[in-house]
């Protein structure tokens, strides 16, 4: 692997956001001066509420491994896709979302032009290599005026980036650690997901990636 997989440089860090179309676009390496405050609040967050394979409601478990931080949770079983206030596993709150989670979130929606937002849910994925996620909406939040912004931290990815329809085409979109996608607006509701992850090791997690994913759920 190069040293540009780890370090994104500094003309990375100051350059103008990646537009995808209006309302969506990538900050690349956003999050990267920020990686080690996150893993050390990852790692607590981890403790409190361990990650878990969800099943969707058709009862197929899923390949990414998930857990949740902040006021709300989104979890997946038979009974449906919903946010909850408490981990099923613990029937305890999940744990709230560490201020360097929350600041980040918010300078990357603010980077991207979305001013005020205010996330209360944080999903974190953990892909092992083969882990995908099909492509989907992210339609279970009651604030549709505000973002969504996902950041990617360990091993690179490719984004799937499509429209309001599932049968758009998708566009690819590399991910590297360190990368922040953020969609509102008019493409709040377009279509996204993850191709399979491929073999690596990298120095933030080892053989995976994670995902961090802010919303305004409640």
């Amino acid at each position: 692997m190069t040293a540009e997989l780890f370090d994104p440089g500094t003309d990375a860090l100051a350059a103008a956001p990646l537009a995808l179309e209006p309302g969506a676009c990538v900050l690349r390496g956003f999050a990267f001066d920020r990686a080690a405050a996150l893993r050390r609040e990852l790692d607590a967050v981890l403790a409190a509420a361990p990650l878990r394979h969800l099943v969707t409601p058709g009862g197929k478990p899923m390949s990414v491994a998930t857990t949740n931080c902040g006021a709300l949770g989104w979890v997946s079983d038979r009974a449906g896709y919903r946010y909850t206030a408490s981990d099923p596993l613990s029937g305890r709150a999940w744990p709230p979302m560490p201020p360097s989670f929350y600041r980040l979130a918010v300078d990357a929606a603010a980077r991207a032009g979305i001013a005020a937002f205010a996330p209360d849910a944080c999903l974190i994925n953990r892909y092992v290599p083969g882990a995908r996620l099909t492509l989907h909406q992210d339609r279970d939040e009651r604030r549709m005026d505000q973002p969504i912004v996902s950041v990617s931290l360990g091993l690179p990815a490719v984004f799937l980036w499509g429209g309001p329809k599932r049968s758009d085409r998708a566009r690819r979109v590399p991910l590297v650690h360190g990368d922040v996608v953020v969609w509102g607006g008019p493409a709040r509701l377009h279509h996204h997901g993850v191709l399979p992850l491929a073999e690596g090791e990298h120095p933030f997690m080892g053989a995976c990636r994670i995902n961090l994913t802010f919303r305004c759920a409640g």
